[in-house]
């Protein structure tokens, strides 16, 4: 069913199973997501957490392939995958597949890589920030030319393209390229991606960072229109104020913080907050800054009945 608030955002619902959940999990909330109205079930790419005993942490690209042939519609993404845990050519290959085994159903979001602790866990190289956002350049790059029709060639500092990579898509395959920083992430999204994804943010802020990646693709020469402007935030709500009010208490009990600290926290990182009229209030200047797609992010791994409260309220 879709929002009846009056907002015309599509909506994500996003998880985080780097902190818990087995693959039957993202199951049961990605067939409830697909019956409920989202447009996309999301999952984030981690191998560890700091949670202490570290949770299990299931493989993105492996649990959307089971996805994928165990939904119908939803689109699945994943958002991010780091060019660090995976070659491109691994990245190209893995996600050409579950594009063919979901018909063409998959959002592929890429980005440098962030959490050292998990590659010092796991040994895996951690190059410094600004080898990343080259590497970065270059996968993207190298994915557009592994899933041209052509097959074109592709040669950088760091990775190149000689082979014919199969299969290919049915159709191009969206990339999204996320991020908070006020250039170089816009600018990279406005060359060469399908999606531009930023953290939630006051809705002054979005507007600045969409209006740099407008200007990057139209330099490129591409339409600006063409791509698609999301955030991801966190919802605390309730289905009244006092629900709301004991929502806040408790979330601020698990931080440590008093309920009022907590409130204006998550305003001032414009997280999406309040009872329901606010949540509407929130959305709509969302979507005033040029937001059209909200990825819902639950941390853990919530159960439907949780997802299915806040969705409720943002439903309207």
């Amino acid at each position: 069913m879709p929002p009846t608030n009056g907002c015309f955002v599509d909506f994500a619902l996003m998880v985080e199973p780097q902190l818990g959940g087995t693959y039957h999990d993202l199951l049961d909330l990605a067939r409830w997501a697909e019956g409920s109205g989202f447009v996309s079930f999301t999952r984030s790419d981690h191998y560890y957490s700091s949670r202490t005993p570290p949770p299990a942490a299931t493989d993105a690209f492996s649990t959307l392939a089971g996805l994928a042939r165990e939904t119908s519609d939803i689109r699945l993404c994943v958002l991010v995958t780091p060019i660090t845990f995976r070659h491109p050519a691994v990245i190209a290959k893995s996600a050409a597949t579950i594009d063919q085994m979901s018909r063409g159903r998959l959002d592929l979001g890429v980005g440098t890589g962030w959490m050292e602790l998990e590659h010092d866990a796991f040994g895996l190289p951690f190059p410094p920030w600004s080898e990343r956002f080259a590497r970065l350049e270059e996968a993207l790059r190298y994915l557009d030319a592994a899933f041209s029709p052509e097959s074109l060639p592709f040669k950088g500092t760091y990775y190149s393209l000689e082979a014919v990579s199969h299969p290919k898509p049915e159709r191009r395959i969206p990339i999204i390229v996320g991020g908070s920083g006020p250039k170089r992430t816009p600018s990279l999204a406005g060359r060469y991606a399908d999606e531009y994804n930023h953290f939630i943010a006051p809705p002054d802020r979005l507007a600045e960072r969409l209006s740099t990646m407008r200007a990057a693709a139209a330099g490129a020469g591409r339409d600006p229109d063409s791509i698609v402007f999301s955030t991801v935030s966190g919802v605390l709500t309730g289905a009244t104020e006092s629900e709301y009010r004991d929502n806040l208490a408790a979330a601020a009990a698990e931080r440590n913080v008093d309920p009022a600290a907590l409130a204006k926290r998550l305003a001032d990182a414009g997280s999406i907050h309040g009872p329901a009229e606010q949540i509407a209030e929130q959305l709509a200047a969302v979507e005033a800054a040029g937001v059209s797609k909200l990825y819902v992010q639950f941390f853990s791994m919530p159960a439907v009945d949780e997802v299915a409260a806040v969705w409720q309220v943002i439903r309207g």
